[in-house]
């Protein structure tokens, strides 16, 4: 189960990025963690912006909303989104 944290109005959650991927997807969850692959490399933002774009088309929610507020450049990221994802981001998981 994903492990998902209400910090305000906003969920906050863990996600382990693959750059470089075949595919732009999320691949499920393992240990609390939500798995996303993005066909961009690791550098200059352009995985970041890919999570970002990927997530806000999963959960249907603005890209704007769709923050990554710890883990920048690293692998394991948190990610911030608005609390009104709640059911989008249960059926990720699924």
């Amino acid at each position: 189960m994903l492990a998902v944290r209400r910090v305000g109005e906003r969920l906050v959650f863990t996600i382990r990025v693959t750059p470089r991927s075949s595919e732009n997807a999320v691949a499920g969850e393992r240990d609390g963690v939500l798995l996303v692959r993005v066909t961009a490399p690791p550098v200059e933002g352009r995985a970041n912006d890919a999570v970002v774009m990927l997530l806000a088309r999963a959960l249907g929610t603005p890209r704007s909303t769709v923050q990554v507020v710890g883990g920048a450049s690293a692998r394991i990221k948190r990610i911030s989104v608005p609390r009104s994802a709640d059911a989008a981001l249960g059926r990720l998981t699924k």
